[in-house]
């Protein structure tokens, strides 16, 4: 058995919740300049895939980009620790809505939901900067879809009695401070 997560009634509030996502993106903005500067040794092996199409521009950025972000967050919310760095750092954890630690499956699941809209605008971006067989008026509507899910993330903690964010109400998981 792991480690009981506080569930101490107090709340996470939005703001901590905000400025643990912000140390978190230090690190993941140190990675995609890591990437950025690796990029240009590779980029003849890169630039092809980048330019053939938009779904080898998708997957070749997924591969890249946005899988290594949802294993950060995935192997650091379900490892012992139960929080990313930034977590760590506001004193903040995840835990199931029982309280108790999540493992890597939920922690995954959590990251997938989470990152839906991130994923949904690099789909709709690379259908338009590369010519697809989708019209202007879907991308448009995917477009707005992205930016009506990333509202509807920030202010879901607002109505949620526990501070959860959809993702974690979906994944039945909640933010606790650490005990």
């Amino acid at each position: 058995m792991g480690e009981q997560i506080n569930t101490h009634p107090k709340r996470v509030s939005f703001g901590t919740r905000v400025i643990a996502f912000l140390w978190d993106y230090l690190i993941i903005s140190g990675y995609l300049i890591l990437l950025v500067l690796v990029s240009y040794v590779a980029r003849p092996l890169l630039a092809p895939l980048f330019e053939a199409d938009p779904i080898s521009a998708e997957i070749t950025g997924f591969v890249l980009i946005t899988l290594p972000v949802y294993l950060y967050f995935a192997l650091c919310e379900g490892s012992k620790s139960h929080a990313t760095w930034g977590k760590r750092k506001m004193g903040i954890r995840v835990a199931g809505i029982n309280g108790k630690p999540i493992g890597y499956g939920p922690a995954l699941f959590r990251s997938v939901i989470k990152f839906i809209p991130w994923e949904l605008a690099h789909f709709t971006i690379w259908h338009m900067v590369i010519p697809s067989c989708y019209p202007d008026y879907v991308l448009n509507i995917l477009l707005v879809a992205v930016y009506g899910l990333v509202f509807f993330y920030l202010i879901s903690p607002i109505w949620n009695k526990n501070n959860q964010t959809i993702y974690d109400v979906i994944s039945r998981t909640v933010i606790r401070h650490k005990g």
